[in-house]
């Protein structure tokens, strides 16, 4: 099992597809999305959508793939998300060892994972994957990080939930970038300030 967690505001095309690509990768049976309720780095709630939004617009996505699933333990939990409070949880859920869980970070993150709560017990109670972003170099990450996380040879692909976002406030091509539930569900509920996406 890996779990994979984010803002999810939009999820898009990259998720999915990084997604299955780990999941091939490990020969895992599933890939968990954990839509997380309050992000760390995002702690105003009126920047991010609202979590029945964000949730929801996973529901369209995962729902498609025998292999995904989602998990509201970050919501259910309230408050800011930790991703070491939802890796232990689930490993006295599931009675998982380190080993047998595996966590996903994206490579821009893991610059700033030394600032996230508890990272070094992050690293011994879960196996950290690392989806490398464009432009990323391991020369920018310290050593001993490095050493402790696995690296995957995973699709680069350039698509960002900010960048969709952008892409909605200026009425620009959306297509490509999500899958059409999420474009239709985002338009129907006008979650971006716009009047409607261009396809």
């Amino acid at each position: 099992m890996c779990l994979f967690g984010g803002t999810f505001d939009p999820p898009h095309n990259a998720h999915f597809i990084i997604a299955e690509a780990i999941r091939e990768s490990l020969d895992l049976n599933k890939i968990i999305f954990i839509p997380a309720y309050i992000p760390p780095h995002k702690q105003v709630a009126s920047k991010i959508s609202s979590i029945e939004h964000r949730l929801q617009m996973l529901k369209l996505c995962v729902s498609k793939n025998e292999h995904f699933d989602i998990s509201t333990i970050e919501i259910d939990r309230g408050g800011i998300s930790y991703t070491i409070d939802t890796i232990r949880a689930f490993k006295k859920l599931y009675n998982f060892s380190s080993k047998e869980l595996h966590f996903l970070v994206g490579s821009d993150s893991l610059k700033y994972f030394k600032k996230w709560r508890d990272w070094e017990a992050i690293l011994n109670e879960a196996q950290v994957i690392v989806a490398r972003r464009p432009r990323f170099e391991k020369s920018d990450i310290d050593s001993d990080l490095i050493e402790k996380v696995i690296f995957l040879n995973l699709p680069r692909i350039e698509i960002s939930s900010t960048e969709i976002r952008e892409r909605a406030l200026e009425r620009q091509m959306m297509s490509f970038y999500l899958p059409e539930d999420v474009k239709d569900y985002i338009e129907k509920n006008n979650l971006y300030p716009q009047k409607s996406l261009h396809v």
